[in-house]
């Protein structure tokens, strides 16, 4: 057996059979190692960890966090601060949300991202989380909000498309997606669930994307859709919640 052959987890056989080279698929197995997840999950925990120093915590977290007064100007004394719609992926209200997410990214990343390949993840991730962040400027302009759920959920969202396409058995994901959706709606616990659903739908979308362009030959088709989404996102954003705000 060679050493690349030992890399391979079970995830990535099953994915390589599924999505082999030979039939000219652009969703390949990769080293073995989840860089991407891992990278994420350390750049997160680093600023948690950020957030826990007195009074300089308070100030990464505000310095950080999304509200969607920060995307007009006209609205909010002309302060402009549009990175907030990814920043606020760094940040979390205590220890056991930045845990849970971490939790969710490290189960799911393992098997994920070496089906998508790292920069397929990392959009997926990215736009996840864009799309939790104008989920809840469309839904709750009003709310400042903080962490990766949305991204989170659009792994979830992308996982369900691809492993029903490829048969297999969802239903322990359906429960652990049930869960956390509930969760969002339960008192005391202040999770935007605005952004669980928006994350969960544009994850479910760029699943679906990949798989329809999947091929070589629609490498460019897979790209400009991929960014179509994203300004899809940034035109809905800047668009719908200032006519709700001025309502």
């Amino acid at each position: 057996m060679t050493a690349e052959r030992k890399r391979h987890t079970p995830a990535q056989k099953r994915a390589q059979r599924q999505w082999g080279r030979s039939r000219g698929s652009l969703v390949a197995v990769g080293s073995g190692k989840p860089i991407v997840t891992y990278a994420i999950m350390i750049v997160t925990a680093f600023v948690s960890l950020l957030q826990l120093i007195p009074g300089f915590g308070t100030q990464v977290t505000q310095a950080f966090a999304f509200q969607a007064g920060f995307l007009y100007p006209s609205l909010n004394g002309g302060v402009f601060e549009p990175w907030r719609l990814l920043t606020a992926l760094l940040v979390h209200g205590g220890l056991w949300h930045v845990g849970l997410n971490m939790l969710a990214l490290w189960m799911i990343g393992r098997s994920l991202e070496p089906m998508l390949g790292r920069w397929r993840f990392l959009a997926l991730y990215l736009l996840g989380g864009l799309g939790g962040s104008v989920a809840v400027a469309i839904l709750a302009p009003l709310t400042a909000t903080v962490g990766a759920s949305g991204a989170v959920f659009a792994l979830f969202g992308a996982l369900l498309v691809i492993g029903l396409h490829m048969g297999a058995n969802m239903t322990g994901l359906f429960i652990i997606l049930g869960i956390n959706f509930v969760i969002g709606f339960v008192p005391g616990f202040n999770i935007a669930w605005q952004a669980h659903i928006g994350g969960a739908v544009v994850g479910a979308l760029v699943g679906f994307i990949i798989l329809r362009t999947r091929k070589r030959g629609q490498h460019t088709w897979q790209i400009l859709l991929l960014i179509a989404v994203a300004l899809l996102l940034i035109a809905a954003v800047f668009l719908i919640p200032p006519m709700i705000l001025m309502a």
